[in-house]
This record gives C-alpha cells, sequence and structure tokens, in this order.
C-alpha cells in the first residue's frame, strides 16, 4: 500500500464524512416542521418514546444530534429525564438505517440492475439530478432535494473511494494480523469505540468499517466485538454535550451511556458463552457490508427489547451517578445544544416565547387586580415578574439572531421573524403591567378616591383588555389567522372606549365629581390600556403579514379597517358586548 494510497484513502473519507455532514443537514432542513410536530409530542410512554426517537434519527441521520437534542431539551426544561430514556434507545435504532444504505456498496453482479443498485452506479446519476435541481430550479424545496441528493452521492462516492483505497490492504499479512487481534473481545470493542468517539458518528465509523469490509480480510469474528464498540464510542458525543449543563442533563447523557454499555456488555457476554458451546462457524467467515448491517441493527434491537422493560432502573442509576445533593445547576431557558439543529432551537424559541406571554399575562392580571385591592406580597410579585420579562425579551432575542444565521428553510425563517417581531410587544406589554402597579401603588398610599361611576367604566375597559390579551395568546400559541383577525376589531373598541372614558372624566372634573389626582392616574391608566391593545393588535398583525410573507404590519391594518366587510361586522359585535354604563345624567360618550 502506497502513500497515494493513504491519501486516497483520507480524501474517500473527507467526502464521505462531508457528504453525510450534507445529507443530514439537508434531510433536517427539509423535515422542519414535521421535526418539530414530532419532538412536540414528547410522552410519558418509553415506548412511544422510543418510537418518537427511531423517527428523528431515521429523518436526520444521526443518533448523536438526536442524542444531543435530547440532552438540550432536558437542559432547558422543557422535558423530563423519563421522557428522554426511550428516545434515547429509539435513536440507536433509528441509526442503523445508514448501515443498510451503505450496505448497497457490497453488491456483486453484472446485471443492469445490479449494477444501478451499486453505489458506483447510482452515485453519478444522483449527483447530476442534484446539482441540477441545485443550481437551475429556484424553488426551496427542490433545492433542499438536491442538496440531499448531493450529499448523499458524495457519502457513497467517498465510501467507493476508501474501498478502492484499502483494496491493497487485502494483500497484506500485517493487516491480516491486526484484524485477528481484534477478534480478542475487549480488544474490537476498544478499538470500536475509540475510532467512534474520535470521529464523533457511530454511523461514519461502521461506513469505515465497511468500506473495510470490502478488502475481504476481515471475519466475523474480529468484526463483532468492533461493532458493538461502535455503539459505545457514540456516547462520547452526548457526554461532552452534557459538560456545563445541569444535573437532568448530566444524568441524560448517563443514561445513553449506560444504555449502550449495558447493552453491549450483556450482548458480548451472551454471545461468546453461547459461542464457546456451539462454536458458531460463521465467525472466520469473511464480513460484507450486509453482515456488518444486520449485526449493527440486531444488537440495538435486542438491547432495547431487553432494556426497554427497566428503562426505570437505568434512570435510577444515572440518580445514584449524578445525585440530587450536587448543586442543581441552573436551568438553560434556550440551550446552545439545540442550535445544531435549527429547525428544534426555532420549536425551542417559540416554546420560551409561550412561557414568556403566559408570564406576561399572569403578571398584567396581578397588576389589575391591585387597583381594587391592595397587597404588598402580589405587588412584589409584580415586580419580579416583570425582570424575568426583561430576561425572556433579551435571551430569546439574542438566540433568535443566532438562529437566523442557520441555514433555515422558509417555513423556520418565516417563524424566526414572527417571534423577532413579538417578543418586543410582549415585553412591552409588560412594562405597562408594571405601569399599572404603580399607578395602583399611588392609589392606595394617596388613598385616592374615584367615583363609581368611574369604576363602572374602568371594569369595562379591564374586562376588554382581558378578552384582547386572551384572544392575542390563544392566536399566537395555536398560529389561528382566523382568530388573529378578530383582535384588530377588538383594538378598535378599546380606542373608543377610552376616548369615551377620558371625554366622560373631563366631565366629572367639571361636576367636581371627581378628584383632580384620581384623575391623573385615571389618564395613566387609560394610556397603558391602550397602549396594550396596540400591541396586542400587533402580534396578531405580525402573524398574518409574515404568514404571506409581508413585512407591513401598519398596511395590513390600514387594509383590514378599510376594505374587510368582517372588519365592520366584527367591530359592531365587540362594541354591543363592551359598552360604558350610563352617566347620572343619562349620557353615554
Amino acid at each position: 500500500m502506497s502513500i497515494f494510497n493513504v491519501f486516497t484513502l483520507f480524501g474517500g473519507l473527507a467526502m464521505f464524512l462531508f457528504g453525510m455532514d450534507i445529507m443530514g443537514k439537508a434531510l433536517e432542513k427539509q423535515a422542519g416542521n414535521r421535526l418539530q410536530s414530532i419532538l412536540a409530542k414528547m410522552t410519558d410512554n418509553p415506548v412511544k418514546g422510543f418510537f418518537l426517537g427511531l423517527a428523528v434519527t431515521a429523518i436526520i441521520q444521526s443518533s448523536s444530534a438526536t442524542t444531543v437534542m435530547t440532552v438540550g431539551f432536558v437542559n432547558s426544561g422543557l422535558m423530563q429525564l423519563h421522557q428522554a430514556v426511550g428516545i434515547i434507545m429509539g435513536s440507536n435504532v433509528g441509526t442503523t438505517v445508514t448501515s443498510w444504505v451503505l450496505s448497497l456498496s457490497g453488491i456483486e453482479g453484472d446485471s443492469l440492475i445490479v449494477m444501478l443498485l451499486k453505489p458506483t452506479g447510482f452515485s453519478p446519476i444522483l449527483a447530476f439530478v442534484g446539482i441540477v435541481l441545485y443550481m437551475f430550479v429556484k424553488n426551496d424545496r427542490a433545492k433542499g432535494i438536491g442538496t440531499i441528493m448531493l450529499g448523499f452521492a458524495l457519502l457513497m462516492t467517498g465510501m467507493s473511494t476508501m474501498s478502492d483505497a484499502m483494496a491493497p490492504l487485502a494483500d497484506m499479512p500485517a493487516f491480516q494480523e491486526l484484524f485477528l487481534k481484534f477478534e480478542m473481545p475487549l480488544l474490537g470493542m476498544l478499538f470500536g469505540a475509540a475510532l467512534t468517539a474520535l470521529i464523533q458518528s457511530s454511523s461514519a465509523s461502521v461506513g469505515i468499517l465497511q468500506a473495510l469490509s470490502l478488502t475481504g480480510s476481515i471475519t466475523i469474528g474480529s468484526a463483532l466485538p468492533i461493532i458493538l464498540g461502535q455503539n459505545i464510542g457514540t456516547t462520547v458525543t452526548a457526554m461532552l454535550s452534557s459538560i456545563g449543563a445541569n444535573k437532568s442533563a448530566r444524568r441524560t447523557a448517563m443514561v445513553h451511556l449506560y444504555f449502550n454499555v449495558i447493552g453491549s456488555l450483556l450482548f458480548m457476554v451472551i454471545f461468546y458463552v453461547v459461542n464457546a458451546v456451539m462454536h458458531f462457524q460463521f465467525m472466520d467467515q469473511a464480513v460484507t457490508p450486509l453482515t456488518i448491517a444486520v449485526i449493527h441493527t440486531c444488537f440495538n434491537v435486542i438491547a432495547t427489547v431487553v432494556l426497554l422493560p427497566f428503562a426505570r432502573v437505568l434512570e435510577r442509576l444515572a440518580y445514584l451517578t449524578v445525585p440530587d445533593h450536587e448543586n442543581p445547576g441552573k436551568t438553560e431557558m434556550l440551550d446552545e445544544r439545540l442550535l445544531v439543529t435549527p429547525a428544534i432551537a426555532v420549536r425551542n424559541s417559540y416554546l420560551q416565547t409561550c412561557n414568556m406571554a403566559e408570564k406576561v399575562r399572569s403578571n398584567l392580571l396581578q397588576a389589575m387586580s391591585l387597583i381594587h385591592n391592595w397587597d404588598p406580597k402580589c405587588a412584589e410579585s409584580v415586580k419580579e415578574n416583570e425582570d424575568i420579562i426583561d430576561t425572556y425579551e433579551d435571551r430569546i432575542g439574542s438566540y433568535l439572531l443566532r438562529v437566523s444565521e442557520k441555514d433555515l428553510n422558509s417555513d423556520d425563517n418565516r417563524e424566526v421573524n414572527v417571534l423577532l417581531h413579538t417578543i418586543g410587544d410582549f415585553e412591552r406589554i409588560g412594562d405597562h403591567a408594571c405601569n399599572i402597579h404603580d399607578a395602583a401603588e399611588e392609589i392606595h398610599s394617596k388613598n385616592l378616591q374615584m367615583s363609581e361611576t368611574a369604576w363602572g367604566e374602568m371594569a369595562v375597559l379591564e374586562s376588554v383588555i382581558q378578552d384582547i390579551l386572551d384572544k392575542t395568546l390563544y392566536v399566537f400559541k395555536n398560529n389561528d389567522l382566523e382568530q388573529a383577525m378578530k383582535v384588530e376589531p377588538l383594538e378598535q373598541v378599546v380606542d373608543d372606549l377610552v376616548r369615551s372614558m377620558r371625554d366622560r372624566h373631563i366631565y366629572r372634573l367639571q361636576q367636581g365629581t371627581c378628584s383632580v389626582n384620581a384623575g391623573f392616574v385615571l389618564q395613566d391608566l387609560l394610556v397603558n390600556y391602550e397602549r396594550i391593545a396596540d400591541h396586542c393588535s400587533n402580534v396578531a398583525a405580525a402573524m398574518v403579514e409574515m404568514a404571506g410573507n409581508k413585512y407591513s404590519v401598519h398596511q395590513y391594518v390600514d387594509h383590514l379597517r378599510n376594505s374587510d366587510d368582517k372588519f365592520d361586522k366584527r367591530y359592531e359585535k365587540y362594541g354591543r358586548r363592551y359598552v360604558l354604563p350610563e352617566t347620572d345624567e343619562g349620557q353615554v360618550k
């Protein structure tokens, strides 16, 4: 084997790894929303979690990425450890799909069909079709499919190149003696674990082994412990990703380690004990890419069947390894580990924005209650929650800017834009809740009095504010664009009520039925309620506009008010629902 064979080998390895990376990222980008919906169905049932992990890994072609995502979810508090166990097991089975695809390189025969099934036959065709889709078709989905085809063609070409470069090894006695040593189970397992840990991908290390098998010099006896070791080596990625994470995330990585180590040791012990009795004849046969795929799949399926019923035991082992008396660590709202999978990072940002919106709603309701019933503990809670809301906006905004730098599909890019537009409005609503708190504190500390009529009018306005905020949060959480169209008419009703209440207040000042100091506070409350309705309108308008790839909220509002018949009907409906009480003089303004 010459130095040029070594250069060719490294070049083939580079193409193989790069092709796998390109294909995985393109598959993930195309999966986008589907990947989000799959992960949204996280469940406490380990069996369903298993199929969830299997599906996600099959889509993105990387068990390491799935486990890192799982660690990130647990670290973010979006998933509990017991939910993660089944997903980790499923990811191990899902990653075997790659080995079956790569096993096509071992097909033999001279017929047209067989030749087309070989990588050397179909890779050039895939590459040509892929480059045509990528360069000459403007549709994003077509470009994505073209990228997948290019990545797959590059992957298979890299494997073929590695196989050709390693062909001279078949005649080298030293190479054969090396792999004879790997028939020692422990040594072979250590080699497989080290190789996988080095390149951070069990799929890639299995692919390299499949390429080596084409030399015909590797036996099943030497390949088996290497494959078992590869399953242990893949845990290194999750272990590294858990460094600096909270204890729940570290426990998740430990579950992944325990599952693979225990499964590999059990499989190895039972298999070699039975082999000592039965003396399997196939152990000395040359291994093929297909045989490697079979062994890889059988091990992971058997390990899952055996260990899935003991998911709680694995969880307890993780708790023993990372005990509760350790510093618990801080749960990260937005884990940077998820940035490697942009579709999931977008989903996580959306979920955290929903949490922010709920915190805003709760804080506003608390602030509004203080106007009528001052409570020092509740008042302190409002101030504390305001700091939390500000933190949400700062972290989500920074995180979204980093996500936007990734290669996103059109749907994910649109959602990022919506979130960037809406987190500012939610934060401003939180600010107005704090202003309402300050107004309530002034009413309490100065013992300001307002007329019963003024309090009755305030009750109507507070009702419509709660209504518009509830509608806005429902629209945001459910992406309900039809309901979003109902927010703007309600905002117009708020404007009308505020205008009328100002007129009424001026009349009461003139009549001497309301004090000037109380009037100042009332004016502040009206301004804040009106601004809250405006921000609710902005959120709904941004969602509608972004869905149509438009970015002018003001044009949307103007068009809705002037050109939509439904707007007038809804406006009249809400106007009849929220009516200020008549004044003592029988006037309603």
